[in-house]
């Protein structure tokens, strides 16, 4: 379809400017095609955040949506423990958990499928046995139901913050205290919807705790290795609460972290990793601990910045 721009859209967002154009899809929708190359202008790709001019000719090319139902695809999987009622992977970085705007394949659920067929329906039709999620980015520890008794069971402990969960950060600056805690709400980011914020005083109560495991200060930009527990699970919880505190994740830019650490390669990805869960048996009750090691991304980092600091 051809959507002509005109001067009162001048200055706007493309993705912004197609949604007022043409209301019948969902922004997310007309973002996903813009980034799959299907708005141009004449054999020119354009970008959501590309500025109308207001004289363009708009070549919009909509593709269908994808089936409402999750498919098992075949994709690697580290299994780290499995029983009749659940199965708790260590899910890599980059990998998104669930189908969404831009990501209809390659996921965990995708993969999840193919291994073990059915899952718990609770979740629905492209979220099935997904009890709990982590960021794209982030890696290592998650459990998914198989059934939905256990799924029950398992979102109600996490409601009632009976899951012990842990991960291991990296962020920047000389973290102050050998132990800390942050209580902030956390809310959409009203100046940018894509992240959370806790500057605000409303939104959804979150509590982080932390233990200093190992401050390399002699760094050019000093940074801090982190033991972090969460006792809720906010979307971007760990992420917003320390950008709160001036103490960005290493890698994060969308949290206000530097592109590059003088001295360190960039690393392509936040410095999270999601360590260990301990939860009980939906059936029998008994104590479930399973954890994951540092990757071999994030320990390479981290190994380099240590050779770094021991050179100055």
């Amino acid at each position: 379809m051809i959507v002509q721009a005109e001067q009162r859209d001048a200055g706007k967002r493309l993705d912004s400017m197609l949604h007022a154009r043409l209301p019948q899809f969902s922004r997310a929708r007309l973002q996903s095609w813009i980034k799959e190359g299907r708005v141009r202008v004449g054999d020119a790709r354009l970008k959501s955040s590309y500025l109308v001019r207001g004289d363009e000719q708009l070549i919009v090319e909509p593709r269908d949506l994808p089936p409402l139902k999750a498919e098992p695809e075949e994709l690697a999987l580290k299994i780290l423990y499995e029983d009749a009622d659940l199965v708790v992977i260590d899910k890599p970085a980059g990998m998104v958990v669930h189908a969404g705007a831009g990501h209809h394949s390659g996921t965990l659920v995708n993969a999840l499928l193919h291994h073990f067929g059915g899952l718990s329906k609770l979740g629905g039709e492209l979220r099935p046995g997904i009890v709990h999620r982590l960021d794209k980015d982030t890696s290592g520890v998650m459990v998914v139901a198989r059934t939905d008794a256990a799924h029950q069971a398992l979102a109600s402990q996490f409601q009632s913050r009976q899951v012990e969960k842990v991960y291991w950060a990296l962020v920047h600056g000389n973290i102050e205290n050998a132990t800390g805690h942050i209580d902030r709400p956390i809310a959409r980011d009203p100046n940018r919807r894509t992240r959370m914020t806790a500057r605000l005083e409303t939104g959804r109560s979150a509590h982080t705790e932390w233990k200093l495991l190992e401050r390399l200060c002699k760094l050019s930009d000093k940074l801090s290795y982190l033991e972090v527990r969460i006792g809720t699970g906010r979307t971007h919880q760990i992420r917003a609460h320390f950008a709160y505190l001036k103490h960005p994740l290493v890698g994060d830019s969308v949290y206000g972290a530097p592109h590059a650490i003088p001295g360190l390669p960039k690393l392509g990805r936040v410095f999270l990793h999601a360590h260990r869960l301990r939860f009980r048996s939906p059936t029998t009750g008994t104590e479930i601990a399973v954890h994951s090691e540092l990757p071999p991304d994030l320990t390479a980092y981290l190994d380099l910045a240590h050779q770094v600091q021991r050179t100055l």
